[in-house]
């Protein structure tokens, strides 16, 4: 696949962009997406990977800015606010502590034969849409080809496409397994699975950091685009222990360990490759947001932060080599104005996580 996507796209620039878990904080990630388009600097991305929340996003940012006003609906509309379900006495015999059913409808709702279409159609192009589930069986992640997946078409492959977002969005213990049916060999085979978080924070295939075997002085090399829904350091807090809060906060902690890992490893795999990795994280400094609150008026205010720091061109935060090839350093665009992302003064990833 990836051998493919550089012979298609040989002779321009290979953009890849991809977007991570974070719960209610996929208000950032939908925010800064749109507001790149806004900002005129919105490259087109031949890549575009989706985690969890991120997964959410992911066709939008893929189909490009004529999906702006959908996308920012899909995030900032009160449908959000009944996604947490409890299930009653049902808790104790079922997988989670929330009923799956209102998260299923919700993605139900904005998977339109529309997109399915057009998501195939940018697939001919050579563009490439992939979304993370985790495998429960095997505990291992598995990625899903949707532009694949929407050129198949008909009902099965909107039922499919769904049903990947689904999983790829259902917090083990919150929200309870997707049930996914495939081909294999002919034979209908069930798999479950849950959200790609719990694996992989974000997904950048190292392959497709790689130049070609015979790449020639003057082609482009990648470059990578990560936005990171929620900030990169946890923050000490004072709440009620509830089990949810508990929970909650359970789970930002592991993934708040192993997105600094995978990033430092991605920075480090671009740095060999001459890549520049560019991301962009929510600063410590934004008042916290819980992962499961998706209530309108917590995720409106931080899709509009997002949206204007991207608008403003304060967004990104770039690692790229030094001139002696042995550190990583970042350029940091200074400005006056509100702090965002580019602007934060938090530690660099590399030395947080020494």
């Amino acid at each position: 696949m990836a051998e493919r996507l550089r012979n298609l796209h040989a002779q321009g620039p290979l953009n890849i962009l991809a977007l991570s878990g974070g719960g209610a904080a996929g208000a950032f990630g939908a925010g800064a997406v749109a507001g790149l388009t806004r900002s005129g600097a919105r490259p087109e991305f031949q890549v575009v990977t989706g985690v969890s929340v991120g997964a959410l996003i992911a066709p939008y940012a893929f189909l490009g800015s004529t999906w702006d006003a959908r996308l920012i609906d899909a995030f900032t509309s009160d449908a959000g606010q009944h996604l947490l379900q409890p299930r009653g006495l049902g808790v104790i015999f079922g997988s989670s502590l929330y009923s799956g059913a209102p998260l299923k409808h919700l993605i139900d709702a904005y998977v339109s034969d529309t997109m399915i279409e057009a998501v195939a159609r940018e697939a001919d192009r050579g563009r490439l849409l992939l979304v993370v589930t985790t495998d429960v069986a095997t505990g291992e992640p598995v990625v899903w080809d949707m532009g694949a997946i929407a050129k198949y078409g008909g009902p099965a492959a909107r039922i499919l496409f769904r049903d990947v977002l689904v999983a790829s969005a259902s917090v083990p213990g919150i929200f309870p397994p997707v049930v996914i049916r495939i081909q294999e060999d002919g034979m209908p085979r069930d798999e479950v699975h849950v959200d790609g978080g719990t694996t992989m924070p974000f997904f950048v295939p190292e392959a497709f950091m790689q130049p070609p075997t015979e790449a020639r002085d003057g082609v482009p090399r990648p470059s990578v685009y990560v936005i990171v829904d929620g900030p990169l350091t946890e923050m000490t807090e004072s709440r009620r222990l509830t089990a949810r809060a508990i929970l909650a906060r359970s789970i930002r902690s592991g993934l708040n360990q192993l997105m600094l890992t995978t990033l430092n490893l991605t920075a480090a795999t671009a740095q060999l490759q001459g890549v520049t990795l560019h991301y962009a994280a929510v600063p410590t400094t934004y008042p916290h947001v819980d992962f499961f609150d998706f209530r309108a008026r917590t995720t409106r205010p931080l899709l509009r932060y997002a949206y204007t720091c991207a608008q403003a061109g304060r967004l990104w935060t770039a690692f790229r080599s030094a001139d002696n090839d042995r550190e990583t350093v970042r350029t940091r665009m200074e400005t006056q104005a509100v702090p965002c992302p580019a602007d934060d003064s938090s530690p660099d990833i590399v030395s947080r996580a020494e």
